[in-house]
């Protein structure tokens, strides 16, 4: 399904009655990722997976794509949708996305999941790479694409999971050399919105993985310290739907029926 906003369509799927759920995608990926889950958890809820702005089938607003801008285009969708309470689960990127949707429309969430995300800044250092991640795209994307799928894996699951990292390039390399580097400027300016895993009322849960290659597992355990957001712990790397993808639906499951 489409969505027409700002003078681009917004690709959506919705499946299923009962709790909604919004299940928003990483960097480099769109809503397909979430295509195991859905006759699963459609069963008892309603299940909506959109394509953030500049990936999938969803277009490009501009050069430049903040997370509060990709998080208006979740608004968007959902208000159309007629929902007004919903949980949201972002997976990396998705989550920096459901982090700046939650400090804008704080009274719409029923839950927060955040999968191998943080809501800390990117540090100096992340900024830097970003700058030559940039780089990397506008001299060659189906390079960077290829290597940059494969290192989001636990280096020992690499080989384990050849298929699904090729199934995830091919998605990929199907994004706009606009669209990936919209997207690393705007994560490169977010801030920080760890006040709101500390201040916020409604339920949070924090899936990590320890092998992750992206994101330093133990400074992310630290930003949740002395909250009450609950700690999901997998032992491989950031791509804990794939990697861990049994487990990871389970605590899913046992996350919404606890809200």
């Amino acid at each position: 399904m489409f969505l027409n906003y700002k003078n681009i369509n917004i690709h959506y799927t919705d499946s299923g009655k009962g709790t909604a759920l919004v299940f928003l995608h990483g960097f480099l990926e769109n809503s397909t990722i979430w295509k195991p889950f859905i006759p699963v958890l459609s069963k008892t809820n309603r299940v909506v997976c959109i394509d953030l702005l500049g990936h999938g089938q969803t277009e490009c607003i501009g050069y430049i794509h903040t997370m509060e801008d990709m998080a208006e285009a979740v608004f968007a969708v959902l208000r159309h949708l007629k929902l007004r309470k919903y949980v949201l689960l972002g997976h990396s990127m998705g989550g920096y996305v459901a982090l700046a949707f939650a400090e804008k429309h704080p009274d719409n969430l029923k839950g927060l999941c955040l999968i191998n995300s943080t809501s800390r800044a990117d540090s100096e250092e992340r900024k830097q790479n970003r700058e030559r991640a940039i780089k990397a795209v506008k001299e060659n994307p189906k390079i960077y694409t290829a290597i940059s799928i494969a290192n989001l894996f636990a280096e020992n699951n690499r080989e384990k999971f050849t298929k699904e990292i090729e199934e995830l390039k091919a998605e990929a390399l199907k994004m706009s050399v606009q669209g990936i580097i919209a997207a690393l400027e705007g994560m490169k300016l977010r801030p920080d919105r760890e006040a709101l895993l500390h201040f916020s009322l409604y339920k949070k849960m924090l899936i990590l993985g320890e092998k992750d290659p992206v994101l330093n597992y133990q400074e992310n355990v630290e930003q949740i310290k002395n909250t009450d957001v609950k700690l999901v712990e997998f032992p491989d790397g950031h791509m804990s739907f794939i990697e861990n993808e049994s487990a990871f639906l389970l605590k899913i499951m046992h996350f919404i029926e606890n809200l």
